[in-house]
């Protein structure tokens, strides 16, 4: 998902197997599937007896990769992987992971994460003063600095130490030559499955997409502060705190995961296709015809239709050859990105009144150009119409939106976005709506999801990010208190 297009992105992807006799091969066509995860970088890091191998680099999965050989010096029937989006650090070789550390009591591990850490300067701070050089700039080096540092000669209890200090959003995979290690925040927020594959190997990913790609039948989720211990002996699973809130960031279920995914039960596609239906009962409008923005909102849109007894087609296409861009450092880039990104079919759109259903608004660049291209292909009407809440707050658990100055819909009324582009009309879904068609169990306050870029309610303390919130939201007028 190019930035240029969305102007959101999740930090990563992991993928890790245990006892599987091509284990590097298999981590790759895992991360192959969660490559939607994060663009900017790939690693995969094996395990063969006491050693450990290491590639990785900058690009995409298949141009990291792309010299088989890079494979082939992977042995081991173990392995952890990652893709990474940076939301800490900068985008340098140094913070692509897997990290690799070399402990005198514990030896050689490996570690991937996907998250942020609220604590992370702290952290940082702390490790400085115990004589950590630091190897990264990203948050994600933090729990192996913190695990070398518990003063235990068991490394499972060092590391169950080590996520007792960490705060905020957070999937980790953890490697030694012995044991491969799973660990979930006590919250939940980031998605982490268990699966197991033919030959009996044992397979822990970000999305149930990645079992599916390599052959391996679902277990169960990781649970909220669960550890996952796996190893030739077995598979061992215990708790590092009983301080849990499941709290799924609601972002997976409306645009990160794909929609063959299925998160805590519940379906991605069939999410989305409810949210997409609701909204059509709370924001009808009179219409021609309902298109969807390729093509995180596609499912979306068919709910949106079947819902509002509108005709659904493939009104835009998605061009999926262009080359692949980051962080636009100007308007006049994105705005070009979103030209070379879509097209408009004119048949179907000309002389109609269009309802465009999209996942989300985060700058607007995105509707902006779409409802521009849509009434320069001859539509009539464009009524848009946002299969999300209005994003007003920033997140801090692992999606890079960390200033409310990038929102849109923190800085205008529904009306003055939908003057700035150039709708003829913009809805959004409440955030009951949204809750009430993901149908996670309402076990707790959140119904089992952070809402917290839609109504400011954040289900943990912010810590390093709480003070400069504070003031940049009351300037706003927006704070709502934690």
């Amino acid at each position: 998902m190019a930035y240029e297009i969305k102007g959101l992105n999740e930090e990563c992807g992991l993928f890790g197997v245990w006892h599987h006799s091509n284990a590097a091969a298999t981590t790759f066509d895992g991360l192959h599937s969660l490559q939607h995860r994060g663009q900017e970088g790939a690693g995969i890091l094996t395990h063969e007896g006491a050693n450990l191998h290491r590639v990785r680099g900058l690009g995409l999965l298949a141009e990291v990769f792309s010299d088989p050989e890079k494979i082939k010096s992977l042995p081991g029937n173990g392995a952890i992987g990652h893709v990474r989006y940076a939301t800490a650090g900068n985008h340098g070789l140094e913070n692509i992971q897997p990290m690799l550390f070399n402990d005198s009591r514990f030896g050689a591990f490996g570690l991937a994460h996907n998250g942020n850490l609220t604590n992370a300067v702290a952290l940082r701070r702390l490790l400085a003063t115990k004589g950590v050089a630091f190897q990264a700039s990203s948050d994600s080096e933090l729990l192996g600095d913190l695990i070398t540092k518990e003063p235990t000669d068991n490394f499972i209890e060092a590391v169950k130490a080590a996520l007792t200090v960490v705060r905020g959003g957070f999937a980790y995979l953890v490697m030694t030559p012995n044991c491969l290690v799973a660990a979930l925040d006590p919250n939940g927020f980031r998605p982490l499955v268990m699966g197991t594959l033919p030959d009996g190997g044992t397979v822990i990913c970000s999305e149930t997409c990645a079992l599916d790609q390599v052959g391996a039948t679902y277990l169960r989720d990781i649970e909220p502060g669960e550890m996952v211990i796996v190893s030739d002996a077995g598979i061992r699973f215990e708790r590092y705190t009983q301080a849990t809130n499941l709290t799924v960031c609601a972002m997976e279920y409306i645009y990160f995961a794909r929609p063959d995914s299925v998160i805590r039960g519940v379906s991605v596609h069939e999410a989305r296709q409810r949210m997409g239906a609701t909204l059509a009962r709370e924001q009808p409008v009179e219409a021609d015809v309902v298109l969807g923005v390729p093509n995180s909102s596609l499912s979306a849109a068919t709910g949106y239709a079947k819902a509002s007894g509108l005709p659904y087609d493939l009104g835009m296409i998605k061009n999926q050859y262009v080359a692949r861009t980051f962080i636009e450092p100007t308007q006049a880039r994105r705005d070009r990105g979103v030209a070379m990104k879509l097209a408009v079919v004119r048949s179907v759109v000309a002389n109609k009144r269009v309802v465009l259903v999209d996942d989300s608004m985060v700058r607007g660049t995105t509707c902006r150009h779409i409802v521009r291209l849509l009434k320069q292909a001859g539509a009539k009407e464009v009524h848009v119409r946002i299969a999300s809440p209005v994003l007003k707050f920033p997140c801090f658990y692992g999606i890079d939106i960390q200033t409310t100055a990038e929102l849109i819909g923190a800085n205008h009324s529904v009306a003055e976005m939908t003057t700035i582009i150039g709708a003829d009309s913009l809805e959004f879904l409440s955030v009951k709506g949204l809750v009430d068609a993901i149908g996670l169990p309402a076990t707790n306050q959140y119904h089992g999801l952070c809402t917290a870029y839609f109504d400011g309610h954040y289900p943990t303390p912010l810590y390093d990010y709480q003070e400069t919130f504070d003031a940049e939201a009351e300037k706003l007028g927006l704070y709502k208190g934690v």
